[in-house]
């Protein structure tokens, strides 16, 4: 069997109970990676792990998948993950997909402060906090590796009702440039995706009038699919990607 790209490589995926975080975990297990599936949503979480990562594919001889549960706003459920990985592999991830997002859509002047900090603590704070706490892991035991962080289109542009939802993803991309340029005399990359609209739960939430208005937008005329996302982030966890970091990538069809 030809060997995958990221073949005996530990890959550490968050938000990998649906959407671009699962197709992330099937893409990587495909190309010969062992997943960490970790969600919030644990049973979620063994759903991706029992059916949609490509068992049969790749080598996988550091050891099976598994799935965990985590909430990557809090600091204590990361580091009783990080005893359970070092326990279990006796090595840190060498990939780390920060996908974990939430939305929490309304008018600026209606938003709640609650819901205001629920976002930016879930999709801002939780990907520091994973990116610290695997960065510092990574270099205590001098290995190379590759972080990517999923950002948003909307952290560019911005969107109606989405005043936090655009400025968690903004500061990603912010927080992914100076990362990288810290981390990089340890050999990890930093990299963000700036998905844009794309065939997931959170797509399915949005009223139809303006998924058409968006969809206008895109001049491929189409929404993305999941693996169309998670075929870049394999990209940028392979040594094809070897001289690629503090980039911010958009996926959007064109948006």
């Amino acid at each position: 069997m030809v060997a995958g790209l990221v073949s005996g490589r530990l890959a550490l995926v968050t938000g990998a109970g649906a959407g671009i975080g699962r197709a992330a975990c099937q893409v990587l297990s495909r190309e010969g990676a062992t997943v960490i599936a970790a969600d919030r949503n644990y049973d979620a979480a063994l759903e991706t792990i029992k059916t949609h990562t490509a068992l049969a594919c790749g080598s996988n001889d550091k050891g099976d998948h598994c799935a965990v549960e985590l909430d990557v706003s809090d600091s204590k459920s990361i580091k009783s993950l990080l005893q359970k990985i070092q326990e279990q592999y006796k090595e840190p991830p060498r990939i780390i997909v920060n996908s974990a997002g939430v939305t929490r859509d309304n008018w600026m002047l209606k938003m709640s402060e609650e819901d205001y900090d629920h976002v930016l603590n879930v999709n801002l704070k939780g990907s520091f906090l994973v990116m610290q706490s695997f960065a510092r892991m990574m270099s205590e035991a001098a290995v190379s590796g590759s972080i990517i962080n999923i950002s948003s289109i909307i952290g560019k542009y911005g969107n109606i009702g989405q005043a936090n939802y655009a400025a968690s993803k903004a500061g990603v991309v912010a927080m992914t440039k100076s990362a990288a340029k810290e981390l990089g005399k340890f050999n990890i990359r930093v990299n963000a995706i700036l998905p844009g609209v794309i065939d997931t739960q959170m797509i399915k939430t949005v009223p139809d009038k303006v998924k058409e208005s968006m969809l206008k937008m895109v001049p491929l005329g189409r929404l993305g699919s999941p693996t169309e996302v998670a075929e870049v982030i394999m990209f940028l966890s392979s040594d094809k990607s070897s001289f690629i970091t503090g980039a911010a990538i958009d996926v959007t069809g064109g948006f």
